[in-house]
């Protein structure tokens, strides 16, 4: 949070008039009256300047004689203005025996108690409090973070105060992004206080990014131009990944699709996707390792190395890696499979999964793509780590992998770079999952992809063809 702390007193330094903490607060009572047109509202302070927007936010909020409020110092102490502030107004102030008393018949709490500098975990005499909050199931309008997030930390801790709606400024936090740390912020929404903050080294996908990058058509177009995928996946022990991960190629719009498993496996992938093609010949990139098991792995893996054709590798294939890559391959481990791949533990990897995967990516010299609930891809080339569009948790299934790998090889196919390749990959398979909520099967899922298509080339207002353009996306600092 240092850039963020630097850049409020590059702020105040270039605008003497202007008070920052008023500028928030305005923003979280917006919001508030929004959430609650009328009611009686609680407003929960630490002793910081998160504090201090909240009773500023307070103030505002009592001005217009709709709803009642209340002002809770968590810590028996707060911003001392904001104090101030608060009381010239007549807002009360209530103490422990106070808010337990009267927080059932409260219609919003607004929690300012820790904001971007406060540490995982609340406060002893918060803790009963977040615990009523979720029993009563009571509307939270969180300021910059939820209390008991670290703001630079996607771990969730067992004492949070779980958020129905969270404002922040200037730019998302880690928290608000990944999980499972993200599911307790709830809608999250970026307020702008005019602060000039410094590029970051993460990037959160959006949907206007999938629009733009995503490499459609042009009229010209036919299955050779559209990229030709070489697919080499699938085993006896694991013959449903040969078939998931096709299934993931061709609904993504793979121009032309050549399965070189063997002949049992080949029928398996026709019978459900006719369109496959099963001879040899000209492909632009590869897919492999997905189901190998240990059947013959190593062997399978050596001509597409020597290929040197851009790759997908997936699962089995991830253990033959040599030292050096071939330019464009793409790697998509999940955390079990990347702590092998680093020597390392499981529990390590999930402990830091953006630090992990970019040291795969730099050791490596290629794009890793982390798989999880949050997905990671890490490019050595730009050293920055981009999170994909999340999708709902019905999607940790067998089978979400092979599909997604086959997706991520429609797009190197296609000719795209293997950070985009990935990042599309993982995003518009999250957005197929969101418009078939449950727990549909991967290549159930999948088939929302045509779908999810058609609504982004919508949502552009015209064709987009393929190419570089630059993304709207929103940083995390």
């Amino acid at each position: 949070m240092a850039k963020i702390r630097a850049a409020e007193q590059e702020f105040a330094e270039d605008n003497p008039g202007v008070n920052l903490m008023l500028r928030a607060a305005d923003q979280v009572a917006k919001l508030a009256e929004q959430m609650v047109p009328e009611g009686t509202i609680l407003v929960a302070v630490g002793p910081g300047k998160n504090g201090g927007d909240g009773l500023f936010a307070a103030r505002k909020l009592v001005r217009d004689g709709r709803r009642q409020v209340m002002v809770w110092p968590v810590t028996g102490t707060a911003h001392p203005q904001g104090v101030v502030a608060a009381r010239q107004v007549g807002i009360r102030f209530l103490d422990d025996l106070d808010v337990g008393r009267l927080l059932p018949d409260v219609s919003l709490v607004i929690d300012a108690i820790t904001g971007i500098g406060g540490r995982a975990g609340l406060p002893q005499n918060a803790q009963w409090f977040a615990e009523m909050c979720d029993v009563l199931k009571m509307p939270v309008l969180a300021v910059d973070v939820p209390s008991g997030l670290a703001p630079e930390d996607h771990h969730r801790t067992e004492h949070v105060l779980e958020a129905t709606r969270t404002i922040t400024f200037g730019a998302p936090k880690l928290c608000h992004l990944a999980q499972p740390a993200a599911s307790v912020c709830g809608d999250v929404q970026v307020a702008d206080l005019g602060l000039q903050l410094p590029r970051s080294n993460l990037r959160q996908m959006q949907r206007v990014d999938v629009a733009r990058w995503w490499p459609w058509p042009t009229p010209y177009a036919d299955k050779y131009s559209r990229g030709v995928l070489g697919v080499d996946t699938g085993s006896t022990r694991y013959p449903g990944a040969a078939v998931l991960s096709v299934t993931g190629a061709v609904y993504s719009g793979a121009g032309m699709v050549r399965f070189v498993g063997s002949d049992r496996l080949a029928d398996l992938v026709l019978r459900k996707l006719p369109s496959v093609t099963v001879n040899t010949g000209r492909v632009e990139a590869w897919l492999v390792g997905c189901g190998w098991s240990d059947e013959g792995s190593e062997k399978r893996f050596g001509p597409i190395l020597e290929s040197g054709a851009p790759a997908v590798v997936d699962a089995d294939a991830l253990r033959h890696l040599p030292k050096k890559l071939p330019d464009g391959w793409l790697l998509t481990p999940h955390a079990g499979e990347l702590a092998g791949l680093l020597g390392i533990t499981r529990a390590e990897v999930e402990d830091d999964p953006i630090g992990k995967a970019y040291e795969a990516a730099q050791r490596w010299q290629t794009t890793v793509l982390l798989k999880g609930a949050t997905q990671y891809i890490a490019n050595p080339f730009q050293e920055r780590v981009t999170l994909a569009i999340a999708g709902p948790s019905w999607t940790a299934q067998a089978g979400s992998g092979d599909v997604l790998a086959g997706i991520c090889g429609t797009l190197l196919a296609a000719g795209l770079a293997a950070p985009k390749a990935a990042a599309l990959a993982a995003s518009v398979q999250a957005m197929a999952a969101a418009q078939k909520p449950g727990p549909f099967p991967p290549d159930v899922v999948v088939q929302a992809i045509p779908e999810v298509l058609v609504q982004l080339a919508e949502f552009s207002h015209k064709p987009i063809l393929a190419g570089e353009l630059t993304p709207r996306s929103i940083a995390a600092q």
